[in-house]
């Protein structure tokens, strides 16, 4: 049977400054976007989303499996769901707007942070549009614990492994098939672990399996939501239990730390990209590099830090950057992938533009006046401009007068 509902394409205005895909969704943050022709897709709570971008629009569509048949009318839908989304009954533009933090405006955290770090200044145009993903904290969690001495091909192959034979079928694309990520339940069987371990995931897989009987069996119901910023709060309301006060950054990132298989640089990526702690800096090996070569961290240059400098470094940042110091820290870490190396030692692109000189001449009043004749001067002036570029070049008269 087909699926339930496949939507028509919708679009979102929103240019390439303020959000570009194809950097956003592979630089380490969400490892279960796929691209297939020329599109990218992804299950999102319960719906697969396909994804595409222009210069100034966010194309999406929407395709709904058919066990929601009966569910999705009663669904009540996100309180920030637009009207006519609601009357169609459907809040996937709500959602993207939630899961992109198109909230906060782009372009001027970029000026804030160029603004305060010359380094920053000079790394970030080549790396515009890139916004921090606001994540389920549970999928989360799992994922990067599976980021663990790893790298990023091989933590989607292991993050997609988990969806293909633990979560729920929505949809396919062609010969795809597309699973929504396992819910805590789904990974606590007596046998998950060595299953795990048949799929490659080696130490992860006793990691895995612990954190979900951890997380579904020893903590009350909606715990690992209550460690979310409540000025950045998840999509999916879940019932948490009760705090006599509101919980703090540091408080959540101590708290995940009980966890099987996780240390300081995975707590403060799910701080960051699961619980909407913005000020969270994750701090691996790249970021490490980052501190030392562009911010003179370390006496010496090693492949090593301690906790003491781990915190030093995270500190130094939120100095630098305030607030969103993680957002800003995430353009950076991905000016240094490998897999931007290319982007980031782009050099300026030459440009020929023809301009139209028309020079005149002006005859004054006198008993022998001078003729008046045009001539036009083309000439080519060579600009140079970064890729990509949404500058219009226009070409002026110049008018020139003489007796």
């Amino acid at each position: 049977m087909p699926p339930l509902r496949v939507s028509e394409w919708r679009k979102l205005p929103l240019s390439l400054t303020e959000l570009c895909i194809d950097t956003t969704l592979r630089c380490g943050q969400s490892f279960r976007w796929q691209k297939i022709n020329d599109e990218w897709n992804c299950v999102l709570h319960g719906r697969l989303l396909s994804l595409k971008q222009d210069e100034s629009h966010l194309h999406y569509k929407v395709t709904w499996p058919k066990s929601s048949a009966s569910s999705c009318k009663s669904t009540p839908l996100h309180k920030e769901t637009s009207k006519i989304d609601m009357q169609q009954g459907d809040d996937t533009e709500a959602l993207l707007r939630h899961y992109f933090s198109l909230k906060h405006d782009l372009t001027a955290l970029y000026d804030q942070w160029s603004g305060s770090d010359p380094n920053f200044k000079k790394k970030a145009p080549k790396f515009t549009g890139i916004r921090i993903l606001t994540q389920d904290a549970w999928e989360t969690l799992i994922a990067f614990i599976c980021s663990s001495n790893n790298h990023i091909s091989r933590i989607s192959s292991m993050v997609n492994k988990l969806c293909l034979h633990y979560g729920p079928l929505i949809g396919h694309i062609g010969d795809e098939a597309f699973h929504d990520f396992p819910s805590p339940q789904a990974l606590t069987g007596k046998k998950v672990e060595a299953h795990l371990r048949e799929l490659g995931f080696g130490y992860r897989a006793k990691y895995i399996a612990e954190t979900a009987m951890i997380v579904s069996m020893q903590k009350p119901k909606g715990w690992l939501e209550s460690l979310t910023n409540p000025e950045n709060p998840g999509w999916a309301p879940v019932p948490i239990p009760a705090q006599d006060e509101p919980i703090t950054y540091k408080q959540a990132h101590e708290e995940l730390l009980l966890l099987s298989g996780v240390g300081p640089k995975v707590a403060d990526c799910v701080c960051l990209m699961g619980l909407g702690w913005s000020e969270a800096v994750p701090v691996d090996t790249h970021v490490w590099q980052i501190a030392q070569r562009d911010y003179h961290f370390g006496k010496t240059k090693t492949k090593t830090f301690s906790k003491l400098m781990y915190h030093s470094i995270g500190d130094h940042f939120r100095q630098i950057w305030g607030p969103q110091a993680g957002w800003a820290q995430s353009v950076l870490f991905t000016a240094n992938l490998k897999s931007f190396s290319e982007q980031a030692a782009a050099k300026p692109k030459s440009v020929d533009i023809t301009v139209d000189v028309k020079e005149e001449i002006k005859s004054e009043s006198s008993p022998n006046p001078k003729r008046r004749r045009t001539a036009t001067i083309v000439t080519q002036i060579k600009v140079e401009h970064d890729e990509p570029s949404g500058v219009r070049m226009s070409s002026r008269k110049k008018r020139k007068t003489r007796s």
